[in-house]
Formats: structure tokens, sequence, C-alpha cells
């Protein structure tokens, strides 16, 4: 077997901003695996400035990798574990190589067109105007799940956002979720906390910084709205840390990103330890390309899971990969009449 992997930029089509700065650009790397007349595609998806294997030794470990690969070295997903995206790209690229089709990773009646995922409406920072623009086109759409960022403008300006939508739509007819990306301090986070219950809230993502375990376990525990994990899961390697922190902050979700928490193994083990502690999760997919989107999806659908989930991310990039995910009415489809166009390498 050979392996090799090359470096691609995805350009937006819109600068998106979040709490941590507005994004234009999101770096990514494909690894391709070649036996005999088979081929195997994975996407390594390391988010700069967030993954936690954002390491100047980054290429230096996909090289090596390549190298133990054309060398048959076995087991090398767990010598990967300080780089979930690696071991991401890695499971990825394996089942490609070993399916009939090199993206049909998990088939199903998802990559059958007979049936299709739930998700959430994506509304990126921005001023007023932009994200009330948002707000409408999602609603218009078909979503009935709206995820709103929210931590980067005033905040009373987010807070009459989300009034808006409430007056025109009930907590039954739109879930809202807002997501904070740690940006809220801890003196003030249970005051902004008790002003964002006002509109019935689904849940809020990640309010303070991660890496506050006592801290976070006091706000799940008097918060008036559900506390859904993000970053905080971010960098936990192992089981017995994993099941630490959970005991710990007892939230009430934990959102799984296959890119950062060590691919689809990685997921599959918070997943387990979440549900042995009755913590709810859903699945969300972090800038990847159609290529790892994909594989998520797939992935997801496999999971057997009702809860709207955060894949509608494939629409972002200017020079994304045409593939036959499309999204309709809030919900992820696979149109089989559509094609792949994949060929960098």
């Amino acid at each position: 077997m050979r392996a090799t992997f090359l470096k691609y930029i995805l350009n937006f089509k819109q600068a998106s901003g979040t709490s941590r700065g507005v994004l234009k650009t999101k770096e990514t790397f494909f690894l391709k695996l070649i036996d005999g007349k088979r081929i195997g595609i994975g996407e390594c998806a390391v988010f700069r400035g967030l993954s936690v294997d954002d390491r100047p030794d980054y290429e230096n470990k996909l090289q090596w990798l390549c190298n133990n690969i054309n060398q048959n070295t076995t087991n090398l997903l767990n010598e990967l574990v300080e780089f979930p995206s690696i071991q991401f790209g890695l499971e990825q690229a394996v089942l490609s190589l070993n399916s009939v089709n090199n993206f049909e990773l998990y088939p199903s009646k998802f990559t059958q067109s007979k049936d299709s995922i739930n998700i959430n409406g994506l509304v990126w920072m921005g001023n007023k105007s932009f994200m009330n623009q948002q707000i409408k086109e999602k609603i218009a759409a078909g979503f009935s799940t709206i995820k709103m960022k929210i931590g980067a403008i005033d905040f009373k300006t987010e807070l009459s956002l989300l009034k808006s939508i409430r007056k025109e739509f009930s907590a039954e007819e739109i879930e809202l979720r807002v997501d904070a990306n740690g940006a809220f301090k801890y003196s003030e986070v249970l005051e902004k906390l008790k002003r964002l219950a006002e509109f019935e809230l689904h849940s809020i993502e990640q309010p303070i910084k991660q890496g506050q375990l006592n801290l976070m376990a006091e706000i799940c525990l008097k918060t008036p709205i559900p506390i859904a994990l993000d970053e905080e899961l971010i960098g936990v390697f192992n089981v017995t840390n994993k099941q630490k922190l959970l005991q710990i902050i007892n939230p009430q979700y934990i959102i799984l990103k296959p890119s950062l928490v060590g691919g689809f193994k990685g997921s599959e083990e918070w997943i387990n330890l979440a549900e042995k502690q009755q913590v709810k999760w859903w699945v969300t997919s972090a800038l990847e390309s159609n290529i790892g989107l994909n594989a998520i999806a797939q992935w997801t659908y496999s999971l057997n899971t009702k809860t709207p989930q955060g894949l509608g991310t494939g629409s972002l990039f200017t020079n994304n990969f045409k593939s036959p995910l499309e999204v309709k009415k809030g919900h992820l489809h696979y149109n089989n009449s559509k094609k792949w166009k994949f060929n960098l390498f």
C-alpha cells in the first residue's frame, strides 16, 4: 500500500464571523491511499486556532503517517492520539479504500437517496442587518432549527434578534440554539443566561472558555438554559479523562466534531460515556470540505438519531468539491443523480 497527502485552501464565499474573529479561508489536507487498483481518500481537517493538533509539526506527522503506511506498519490510529484530525482522515481513507464507491463509506437509505438528515440552519455573526437577513433566509428555506452565533456584537442587539424571531415563531415552530464559543465572562454568564432564557432556547454552546471545569459545572447546575459542551471536549484524549470531565461538569448536552475529537472512534467513545450518564448529544461539522462533510453525514445517519444535526456547512466555500450532498427544506440529502468531482491528486 502507498500513501501520500496534499494541502488545500478552502475559500469562504463570504467572510464568516465568530467570537474568535473573521474567517476568510480554511486550511485542510487530503490523505490518499493506493492499494493495487483501489484508492481511498480522507480529509485531515485541521482547524487552525482551535484544533489541539494545530502544531508546527502537523505536516511532519502526516508525512510520518504516509511513510509508515508505505512500510505496512499497523495500529497507526493509536499512534495518532494527539492528532485527532489526522485520525479522522485515516479512518475515512481506509473506509474509502474498502468501499465499492470511494465516497459511499456507510451504505444506507441516506446514500441511496431514500432518507435525509434533519439539520440546523447556521447564522453567522455580523451586524444586525446581516444577521437578520440570514435568519429570514434560513426560515424561508424551511429550517425548523436555527443556530445563531453570539458573543461578538452587542448583547442587547443579539437579544433583539432573538426577540424578533420569537415574535413570529413559537418554540414549537422554530427551535433556537445559540453558540457563544466561550465568549462570556464567568462574572456575567448567569445573568446573560437568564436574559437568553426569555426566548425559550433549546441550548447554548460553550458559554465560557473551556478548561474551567468547576466553573462550568456550577453553570450547568444553575443554568436556566441547557448547556452544550463543544470546545470543552477538545484535547481530552483517553476514556478515563473523558469520563472524569462528564462526571465533574454534568452537562445537558455534548457536541461531537469528529475532526476535533479523534474521528469516529473518538466521537463514539464520547457518545457511549455520555449516554451512560444520560447526557444528550448531537454531531456538528467543523468547516470540512464536502469530502469530510460527506463522511460525517454518513456516519451520523448510521447512529440513527432524530435530533437536528449541525451539518449544513457544505455551501460556504467557493472552491468546494461537487458532490451529491445538498440541503433542501432544512434537511441534508444525498442526491445520487449528482456526481462527485474530486481530482486533486
